[in-house]
């Protein structure tokens, strides 16, 4: 019998997503692309996935976009919110989750979902970089390390060294001045930390917590962000390694329902 398979692209502003499943809705094949809309990287992480199964575009039911280029995604056959996919694809991943964290690279928002899954409230910052990746991006260049790097860094820090800048560009200054003192680089990047923590848990708090809360996104797999906001929030927040391809799961998911309705 052959198999049913269904594509969901996330083509963010930062990295681009692409997941496969199967007639069940479980997750087949996954594909990461570390560059955003407007680039080839949605291309790029839809040959990743594909490859992966050993299957073709053509063998591909049904595709659903999602993210900041699904309007130009080329092949696809429905393209459906970035909120609505994130929380379609953590009531799967995350099931009993009620509050959805999502660092992107572009903006943070935070999702509340019912017991079926469907988005019932969410606040969103995406005015300013501060508290995204790219601020984390940013940050991690003034070490010379990457963003995962940071998280190593976090749990060597004996204090917390408080950035006050709310900007990137100044809070960037703040941080290769602190460097210049010769203060600590891990007691520098608890503060970065900290700095996005503040800046989430106040999305948080307008949005309203309920547990269980689930994170997704990249800046999920930063343990040590992580771990810190759950202590701010007072409350345990769930993550997967699946976490940054929660949109692109929704988004198959979805894709997977429009077949069925077919």
């Amino acid at each position: 019998m052959t198999e049913t398979w269904c594509m969901g692209v996330d083509a963010g502003s930062t990295a681009s997503k692409c997941v496969v499943v199967d007639a069940n809705g479980d997750i087949a094949a996954t594909g990461l692309y570390g560059a955003g809309a407007g680039t080839v990287g949605p291309q790029r992480a839809v040959e990743s996935a594909l490859s992966a199964l050993g299957i073709a575009t053509d063998d591909i039911a049904c595709m659903c976009a999602t993210g900041y280029g699904r309007h130009v995604l080329e092949g696809s056959d429905m393209q459906v919110s970035e909120l609505s996919c994130h929380a379609k694809g953590a009531a799967k991943l995350f099931p009993g989750a009620r509050t959805i964290v999502d660092i992107g690279g572009q903006d943070a928002k935070v999702l509340c979902v019912g017991e079926n899954g469907a988005l019932e409230n969410f606040v969103m910052n995406d005015k300013c970089a501060a508290g995204t990746g790219r601020f984390l991006d940013v940050m991690a260049s003034i070490f010379e390390c990457t963003v995962s790097d940071l998280s190593a860094y976090d749990a060597q820090a004996n204090e917390v060294l408080p950035i006050s800048s709310t900007c990137t560009v100044f809070a960037e200054s703040e941080v290769i001045s602190k460097l210049a003192q010769g203060l600590p680089i891990p007691d520098i990047v608890a503060g970065i930390h900290a700095s996005v923590v503040e800046r989430t848990y106040g999305l948080m708090r307008r949005a309203g917590i309920r547990p269980l809360v689930a994170m997704t996104g990249g800046v999920a797999l930063n343990k040590g962000l992580r771990n810190r906001l759950a202590e701010r929030a007072g409350h345990q927040i769930v993550t997967s390694p699946l976490a940054q391809f929660n949109g692109a799961f929704g988004a198959a998911l979805y894709a997977r329902e429009n077949l069925v309705r077919a």
